[in-house]
C-alpha cells in the first residue's frame, strides 16, 4: 500500500508530458470553448459547474479518503450541502456539543420548513428512539472544541438499521488521521481551511461519498446553490495537501508535548487529546483513528487567565481557526460554545517541540490569578 506521505505528495498529479509545467497553476476561466450544432457537451462548459482544477483536488482528497470527493467553497458550504440533501427526507440528528454553527443551520434555516433536529452528545449513549424517522446522523469526532470521540462504526451501524445515513465531520483528525468511510459513514465531510490547506490562507471545504448516485447529488446542490470554490483557493489546498503528512506529524507530536506540559500546570484543568493514553475518549479513539492529531483543549481559571496566557506567548497566536502552521489558541466561550468561560482550544503548529513547550510553561507562569 502506498504510503500517507507519497499520496500526499503525488495525488491529483498525472504521470506527464513532455513539456508540459510540472507544477500546473489554476484554471482561472469563468467560460470554456464550447463548439457548434451537433458537438457533445464538453465536461468544461462554465465555471460553476466545473473546473479542472477542482477535479485535480478532488482525485487527491478522494484518494485519501476512499472515496469520490466533492469539493465546495467552505466547510460549512459542505455540511449545508449534505444537511440540505438529507433534510428532506426526515430528521437530522446532530452533535450537541459540536461546531455551534452547524447546528445554528439545521435549526434556523431548515427548522422552519418543517425538518426535525434533535441533538444528542458527541460521547455517551443516544436517547431511545432518537434514530426514529431519521434521515441523517452528524458525527464530529474528535469534536469542536471539546475533543470527544464518538463510535463511528457503532454509529454506522445504529443509523443504517434506522434507514438513516451517517456523515462524519472529519476536520480535526483530518484524512490522514481517520478516514470515516472506511469505518462505515456515508459522507466524510470537512473544513480544509483547516489542516488538509494548512497554511491559514485559504476558506474551502469536501465532502466525500463512495455511493456515485450522492456524489453526483451533491455535485448538483454545489452548482444550483452556487456554493462552488475558486480555482484559486483550490490550488491553493492542493499545494498545502502536499505536506500534510509531514505537517501533522509534527503536530502530533507538538500537541502530546503540550499536552503533558500544561496537565502538570496547578492553573490548568480538564486536559483533553485523545491520544493521551488517560483521555477518556483514547480507547475508542485508539481503535479507530490512524494517527493522532494537532489539536487539544485545556481550561483556564477564567477570561482574564485566558488573556493573560495568550498576552504573555511569545510563539501562540490568539485566532479562531486551527490546523496551520503556527500554534494558536481560541476561548472557546467568546463564539457562544456550552463551556466553562477559560476553556481554551489549543491549535499546535508546526514549531520545534523545545520552543514551543517553553514558550507555553513561560506563558501559563505569567498567570496571577
Amino acid at each position: 500500500m502506498t504510503g500517507d506521505g507519497t499520496r500526499c505528495v503525488h495525488g491529483g498529479h498525472g504521470a506527464g508530458v513532455l513539456g508540459e509545467a510540472l507544477h500546473p497553476g489554476p484554471v482561472l476561466s469563468s467560460a470554456f470553448h464550447l463548439g457548434g450544432p451537433g458537438d457533445p457537451t464538453p465536461t468544461d462548459f462554465y465555471g460553476r459547474a466545473d473546473n479542472p482544477t477542482w477535479r485535480v483536488l478532488e482525485a487527491a482528497i478522494g484518494d485519501l479518503d476512499g472515496g469520490e470527493c466533492v469539493v465546495f467553497a467552505s466547510g460549512m458550504a459542505a455540511i449545508a450541502a449534505v444537511l440540505r440533501l438529507a433534510g428532506r427526507d426526515g430528521a437530522l440528528v446532530l452533535p450537541s456539543d459540536g461546531y455551534y454553527l452547524a447546528r445554528a443551520l439545521a435549526h434556523d434555516e431548515l427548522g422552519p420548513f418543517g425538518v426535525e433536529v434533535r441533538e444528542v452528545p458527541t460521547a455517551g449513549e443516544w436517547p431511545a428512539k432518537v434514530l426514529d424517522g431519521a434521515a441523517l446522523v452528524l458525527l464530529e469526532t474528535p469534536s469542536n472544541p471539546g475533543l470527544d470521540v464518538a463510535d463511528i462504526a457503532a454509529a454506522a451501524a445504529a443509523a443504517h438499521a434506522a434507514g438513516a445515513l451517517l456523515a462524519v465531520d472529519n476536520t480535526t483528525a483530518t484524512p490522514l488521521g481517520q478516514q470515516p468511510l472506511a469505518l462505515g459513514a456515508d459522507f466524510a465531510v470537512a473544513s480544509d481551511t483547516k489542516a488538509l490547506a494548512g497554511h491559514g490562507d485559504v476558506v474551502l471545504g469536501h465532502v466525500s461519498v463512495r455511493d456515485g448516485a450522492l456524489a453526483a447529488r451533491l455535485r448538483e446542490a454545489r452548482s444550483r446553490g452556487g456554493a462552488v470554490p475558486g480555482p484559486m483557493e483550490a490550488w491553493l489546498a492542493h499545494r498545502g495537501l502536499g505536506t500534510l503528512d509531514l505537517r501533522l506529524a509534527r503536530q502530533a507530536a507538538n500537541a502530546a508535548a503540550v499536552a503533558a506540559a500544561v496537565a502538570e500546570h496547578p492553573m490548568v484543568s480538564d486536559v483533553r487529546w485523545p491520544g493521551l493514553p488517560h483521555d477518556p475518549a483514547h480507547a475508542v479513539a485508539a481503535r479507530q483513528m490512524r494517527r493522532w492529531n494537532g489539536v487539544l483543549r485545556f481550561t483556564l481559571p477564567d477570561e482574564h487567565a485566558v488573556g493573560q496566557f495568550l498576552a504573555a506567548s511569545r510563539l501562540v497566536t490568539s485566532a479562531t481557526s486551527f490546523g496551520g502552521l503556527r500554534s494558536s489558541a481560541d476561548r472557546r466561550q467568546r463564539w457562544g460554545d456550552d463551556v466553562a468561560p477559560g476553556l481554551v482550544r489549543f491549535s499546535a503548529g508546526c514549531e520545534d517541540e523545545h520552543d514551543l513547550v517553553a514558550d507555553v510553561r513561560a506563558a501559563l507562569a505569567a498567570i496571577t490569578g
